[in-house]
């Protein structure tokens, strides 16, 4: 297929500013593959739609407070730096992007706070926005990743036109977030209250946990017109053993696997046997998903409604079926389902 069956006409009004004040009350469209049937309810609902021992994977990713903001040196302009990925933690080097580029060279140095608590120097260029600093830094490491902390904000996606606020600190992360390292949030998983996944588990419905840190480069549009030609950003994933045994024994028992997430769907679909069952493996993987593709390990999806010519639209296709998710596409457009990161779920069976 090509990008340009994966464009279409989406109302900026539609585009979520802002949470819903409790997670599970965001709305929830239900694509049914076999009947092609729609339905309209909310996120709580999906309790009705599981039993005991089907499963749940979730993507424990934490996201980290990636953007920061420094001042270069001798002419004090602001820049941009979004970071990464962390290269080297003994030597402080970081993958980032900053903006703007054209004015950053290698050599310069870059201050952070009002007292210019952290300083970084550029120490090579990656891409055309990319570059590759070192912060220098010579206390602990602790210390230095309680600056960090401080010193970066919550990395709200560019469309979400506001400044982030205490509450993104929460809400731009799931509740079972545990190992920090994605740049951009898991966000089918944002929809999962601490009572929400309670009620699953006093169902018998079980919950099994993966990991794959997202990068900007999942949630970036395509720009290439022939899909093959797409290459994704590399992201880290770790699937463990306990994982498998859950997810491997509802399989066989033909249980439901309900992926929670595009990400989810790709750390799956990056390790399984040839008897498609999962299989523990760590590494990095580049896994794009477009139609026609036969997925191995999940018979059920929870998303987000994305956003035109992105990945996880397509990825999305590629699940429930180009014609079916066009139409629940146009449907949600229609009925004013909210969009994107902060916006409404949609769960495919």
């Amino acid at each position: 297929m090509k990008l340009s069956k994966f464009i279409f006409d989406l109302p900026l009004n539609l585009i979520a500013q802002n949470p819903t004040k409790k997670r599970e009350d965001s709305r929830m469209m239900v694509v049914h593959r076999k009947t092609g049937q729609l339905e309209d309810l909310h996120f709580r609902d999906i309790l009705n739609y599981f039993d005991d021992k089907d499963v749940f994977v979730v993507n424990n990713t934490k996201v980290f407070p990636a953007r920061m903001y420094g001042r270069k040196e001798k002419t004090g302009a602001v820049v941009e730096v979004f970071l990464l990925r962390e290269l080297n933690a003994a030597n402080r080097l970081w993958d980032v992007i900053v903006d703007p580029a054209r004015k950053i060279r290698v050599g310069n140095k870059l201050y952070f706070g009002d007292n210019d608590e952290l300083v970084a120097e550029v120490i090579d260029n990656t891409t055309s926005r990319g570059r590759t600093i070192k912060f220098l830094w010579d206390g602990a490491e602790d210390d230095f990743k309680k600056q960090l902390e401080a010193l970066g904000e919550t990395p709200l996606p560019k469309y979400i036109k506001r400044k982030p606020d205490e509450e993104d600190r929460e809400r731009y992360q799931t509740v079972y977030a545990k190992h920090e390292g994605a740049v951009a949030a898991p966000t089918a998983g944002f929809h999962f209250s601490k009572e929400l996944i309670k009620r699953c588990e006093i169902k018998g419905i079980r919950f099994a946990e993966v990991t794959l840190h997202s990068g900007l480069g999942t949630f970036r549009p395509l720009e290439v017109e022939d899909l093959h030609k797409h290459k994704m950003d590399a992201e880290f994933y770790q699937i463990d053993e306990f994982a498998c045994k859950i997810v491997n024994k509802a399989k066989e028992d033909g249980r439901r696997i309900c992926s929670i997430g595009t990400t989810t769907m790709r750390a799956l679909e990056s390790s399984y046997t040839s008897q498609q069952l999962l299989k523990p493996s760590e590494g990095w993987t580049n896994n794009f998903i477009h139609p026609p593709y036969d997925f191995n390990v999940a018979n059920a999806m929870v998303t987000n409604f994305h956003l035109p010519k992105s990945s996880l639209f397509i990825l999305t296709c590629a699940f429930g079926g180009y014609d079916l998710i066009t139409e629940a596409y146009k449907k949600a457009i229609k009925d004013k389902y909210k969009f994107s990161t902060y916006g409404d779920a949609m769960l495919v069976l």
